[in-house]
């Protein structure tokens, strides 16, 4: 079968799929009885093991008690045998190195007794510690070829859960991942040091205005929007670009893309509504609290987004929701894309992070609450997030840069690589009473009448949101909204956890000796105005309101003196930083080498994945489109042969052919020029850098001239499925 002809068997495979399931809606789990049935989580506990065991383990996670091997012991022994009630056989530590990825080594639960017969046991060791190969994973030279040994370690803060196949089902054991040594080689250990960094700052403040009473620890809050593409399975294998790249190298703009706004909020079509119903189910049962889901704006664009949990938990959830997104895909014929930028010429996917803090008993410590300009502790929070921003905006902007996202932000669609902050009307009108002297007035944001007996006077909030904006405050919590659809979550909350942490460590300092020896509410009072107020007047510069996607802003922000990283190769070397090092290192969160080690990942990513992109470029132009091409071009030389020899005139034809055989030329020529630019520099920043300047400008030539191609040559001649194909069919 021809490459052409596959290309229309896997049109007609989509249009079958379509049609089984044209007129079908969703079906609804009953979540009540299924949410959590395969998480081992403190409900299962509570009701399998002994009280003084459970007290235990409860410490542990609430209070970060260390735990006796004993209690391991028992624990293992309870997860064991409900694990087996539930069919599986085999267990794994589940870990995040730093692929991006996750990683798993089932073991078997079944070991034999040493008289034929065959037992199940999970031990206690079996539980909390694991022994996986240190140096096939990527450790940026913390681990060489001939030092194997790493070790996993069981974080019970986050809940066992069982995956199910079709014929198995494996207990899968949540864990953090380090070398022999100590260091880590995951992105769990950082993300949990963080997480205790800023417990430790956090809980400084709230001592200073007494409202610590009862609180235990102050943890961050996430909640993560999920934006994916769904495309046909068979169309997708049709597409060697996407699978192994991700997103499509080649791809003429359809006529109609995403010009009428007509797909973002649409009806649902029946066999995607299927597709997300399994998908909610399945994380149902996984103890994912998946809330929203909707069509995106691109054709063929979606989003999930799950309740809001503590950090670390809901980092492993969104791990677990980007797999279950691709395992459950085939079930209805679907690809599903987690690129941020598949196609060129409509929206790309993001990550939306909703980021914020809380105490353990339910306190949202960025809630502003009604009159916000007397609240001095949220207004403390506050500007300790603004602080942090504006001193590390450039490690923020690290935390978020992949090749995905190159693609993505900046592009009228995404946030820019300019890192700025969006509070809003009420907020900001605080602010700006703060660095005067005292805020006397909060915005009320009133109701809104909208005309109709029938339909309600509903309230109006204080401030509009801001869509554009990468950091942004939206009633009580920040959107990170630059981070990358395909990422995984924790790195960026990481950094964030770890400036903030700084912010408040720093404000708390200032604050404890401005109190002195005997503090008093009005000396505190007084302390907090003169420093928000020095906070305000050196960072509010961070701070901006407007259209980030403008010329204008990129503008300002340069006088401003706001960095603008605008691609890997610029914003990577931020972690090279004096100041980047000193930070991780101050607040236990990264030694030095362990920083070091995860640029070199990154920077070996962004190498290796954009010399797969340019060799992929290379292979389809030459094996594929060039033959098309010239097959198209030997018809039109036939015709013009022909009608000549009939004595027909064809100056027109002619012409045509003259025309596309400039196209064709020009497509060798950028081939050639790429083919010459796809070198190795040894120095990685340099090699990232020189790719950067010199290899994307002759891909995207490369590119255009694919495109000029696929916009004349014959329809049924062309090799690759079109935008219009993989968009369009639902």
């Amino acid at each position: 079968m021809s490459r052409a002809q596959a290309r229309h068997q896997a049109i007609r495979t989509a249009q079958t799929w379509k049609e089984r399931f044209d007129g079908r809606e969703g079906a609804t789990p009953p979540v009540d009885q299924i949410f959590g049935s395969n998480v081992f989580g403190l409900r299962k506990m509570r009701e399998r093991l002994p009280k003084a065991t459970y007290k235990a383990i409860v410490a542990t996670i609430e209070r970060g008690k260390s735990l006796a091997p004993e209690v391991a012991d028992i624990v293992a022994a309870a997860m064991k045998d409900w694990a087996i009630e539930q069919g599986a056989t085999r267990f794994t530590h589940w870990f995040q190195p730093l692929t991006g990825t996750t990683a798993e080594k089932h073991d078997s639960l079944i070991v034999a007794d040493g008289q034929g017969h065959v037992l199940y046991s999970l031990s206690g060791a079996d539980l909390t510690q694991g022994e996986p190969d240190a140096s096939s994973f990527p450790s940026g030279g913390l681990r060489a070829t001939f030092e194997a040994r790493g070790y996993t370690a069981w974080d019970p803060t986050s809940p066992a859960f069982i995956v199910r196949a079709e014929n198995s089902a494996t207990l899968c054991i949540p864990t953090a991942f380090v070398s022999w040594t100590g260091e880590a080689l995951d992105k769990k250990t950082p993300l949990l040091r963080s997480c205790d960094a800023l417990n430790n700052h956090a809980k400084r403040i709230l001592k200073l205005f007494g409202t610590d009473a009862g609180v235990s620890r102050v943890v961050t809050t996430l909640g993560c929007e999920q934006e994916y593409f769904l495309i046909d399975r068979d169309m997708y294998h049709a597409r060697p670009d996407l699978v192994s790249s991700g997103r499509t190298v080649y791809g003429a703009s359809p006529p109609k893309g995403q010009q009428l706004e007509d797909h973002y909020f649409g009806a649902i079509p029946s066999r995607v509504l299927a597709y997300m119903s399994e998908v909610e189910e399945e994380l149902y049962r996984l103890g994912v609290p998946v809330k929203t889901r909707h069509n995106e704006v691109a054709p063929g664009q979606y989003e999930v987004a799950p309740l809001f949990e503590e950090a670390n938990v809901a980092c492993d959830h969104q791990m677990v929701l980007m797999e279950t997104l691709r395992r459950v895909a085939p079930h209805y014929g679907f690809a599903c894309l987690l690129h941020e930028k598949p196609f060129a010429g409509v929206n790309g996917s993001g990550k939306h992070c909703n980021w914020s803090m809380a105490t353990d008993t339910g306190v949202n410590l960025l809630d502003p609450r009604d009159d916000t300009h007397t609240n001095m502790q949220f207004l403390v929070f506050l500007c300790a997030v603004i602080r942090a921003v504006d001193v590390h905006a450039d490690i923020l902007r690290a935390s978020i840069a992949s090749v995905g996202n190159d693609h993505r932000l900046g592009a009228n669609e995404a946030p820019p690589a300019i890192i700025s902050i969006f509070l809003g009307d009420m907020l900001t009108d605080i602010i700006d009473q703060l660095e005067r002297g005292s805020p006397r007035r909060t915005i009320k944001g009133g109701a809104i009448d909208l005309g109709a007996r029938t339909l309600p006077r509903i309230p109006r909030h204080s401030g509009d949101r801001n869509r554009t904006s990468p950091f942004a405050f939206t009633g009580n919590k920040f959107e990170f909204r630059a981070v990358g659809s395909s990422a995984s979550a924790s790195w960026p909350v990481t950094v964030i956890n770890t400036i903030v942490a700084e912010s408040l460590d720093v404000i708390a300092t200032q604050l404890e000796k401005a109190m002195g020896k005997r503090p008093t509410e009005s000396k505190l009072r007084n302390a907090v105005k003169r420093l928000l107020k020095q906070v305000i007047k050196d960072h509010k510069r961070v701070i901006f309101n407007g259209d980030n996607y403008s010329e204008e802003w990129a503008a300002e922000a340069a006088e401003r003196g706001l960095a603008n990283l605008k691609n890997v190769a610029d914003a990577l070397p931020v972690l090279k930083l004096r100041r980047a090092t000193n930070l991780f290192k101050k607040y236990s969160v990264l030694t030095p080498s362990e920083l070091e080690s995860r640029l070199h990942i990154q920077l070996e990513a962004y190498i290796k994945r954009r010399q797969i992109e340019a060799e992929e470029m290379l292979q389809i132009g030459r094996r594929m489109l060039l033959p098309a091409a010239l097959g198209h071009q030997r018809r039109l030389a036939e015709t013009v042969v022909k009608t000549r020899a009939a004595g027909v005139d064809c100056d027109v034809e002619a012409a045509a052919l003259e025309s596309f055989v400039g196209l064709v030329q020009d497509f060798r020529a950028a081939l050639v020029a790429l083919e010459i630019a796809n070198g190795h520099e040894d120095e990685p920043i340099k090699h990232a850098k020189v790719i950067a300047k010199n290899t994307l400008p002759l891909m995207e030539a490369l590119r255009d001239a694919g495109d000029a191609l696929e916009a004349h040559v014959e329809h049924k001649l062309w090799p690759l499925p079109s935008y219009h194909e993989m968009l369009s069919i639902r």
